[in-house]
């Protein structure tokens, strides 16, 4: 699939793969997860622009933060919470939309109820680490993260998280400061114990099991996770895409929502032939 700006990267050969895929309609209803930190309505500028397509949206607070920072769950665990959720609102399928974070929550709720997931938008997310020793190193690094948030507090601790260089193009102004805020310190603590990918089993063999289209975007800037990105279109084959904003770094749908929402509610419209 070609495309100048945004660049797209994907496989358009034969449709001999997931034809059930394929073949289904997109609903309009959109489940947005959130990254680490955050809460559904950071979500709110993408949110509102998908209604304005004419998408019915929910944006849950996952395991840890907001509403539910008192909940732990592990990401299938997370996964199969919010599995529940959407059976409650009547089990139909759904676009669902993770970023970081939420992108690992949204493809463990792919592979687990891929009845529930009509087609998946992956936003600088990983199927994990493989390597042994790299993923215990970066357990021990959640680990003191963990420790470091619980030691000096949610606020100072979002003054050092927000200061890394994977959010050097993220204008202060759209970093929701404010609702990251409302978190807490054991929420945060418990869900780099528990959803970090230092503990998140590695799913890259299991990516060719995904059953619907998937939409993985990336900034132009986040190099590590582009690469991710085509490693994973490349394992998933002809159903996926993969799409770089120019000029965004690792938090493309908060750096820049409406670029960002107009791509993904193309796609939507017509995952076949991608934005």
């Amino acid at each position: 699939m070609g495309s100048s700006d945004p660049r797209a990267r994907g496989a358009t050969s034969e449709p001999s793969i997931a034809e059930s895929a394929r073949d289904r309609v997109t609903p309009t209803r959109v489940t947005l997860l959130h990254g680490f930190t955050q809460t559904g309505a950071c979500w709110a500028p993408v949110d509102d622009l998908l209604r304005a397509h004419g998408r019915a949206v929910v944006a849950p607070d996952l395991a840890g933060h907001g509403s539910s920072t008192e909940v732990t769950a592990d990401l299938w665990g997370t996964a199969r919470q919010i599995a529940a959720g959407l059976e409650q609102q009547g089990g139909e399928a759904t676009s669902v939309i993770g970023y970081s974070l939420g992108g690992r929550v949204a493809l463990h709720l792919a592979l687990e109820r891929p009845d529930l997931v009509a087609t998946l938008v992956l936003v600088g997310a990983t199927p994990g680490i493989e390597d042994g020793q790299d993923r215990a190193a970066r357990r021990a690094a959640d680990e003191t993260l963990a420790a470091r948030v619980e030691a000096i507090g949610v606020s100072a601790f979002l003054d050092e998280w927000l200061a890394q260089p994977l959010f050097v193009t993220l204008d202060p102004s759209r970093a929701n400061r404010l609702e990251r805020e409302r978190n807490t310190a054991a929420g945060l603590a418990a869900s780099l114990r528990t959803c970090g990918t230092g503990t998140q089993e590695p799913l890259w063999d299991r990516l060719g099991d995904l059953q619907c289209p998937v939409l993985a975007v990336t900034g132009e800037q986040d190099t590590k996770f582009g690469a991710v990105a085509d490693r994973m279109a490349t394992a998933i084959g002809p159903t996926c895409t993969h799409v770089i904003l120019p000029g965004a770094g690792h938090a493309v749908h908060l750096e820049q929502p409406e670029r960002f929402a107009e791509i993904v509610s193309e796609w939507l419209d017509d995952p076949q032939t991608g934005p």
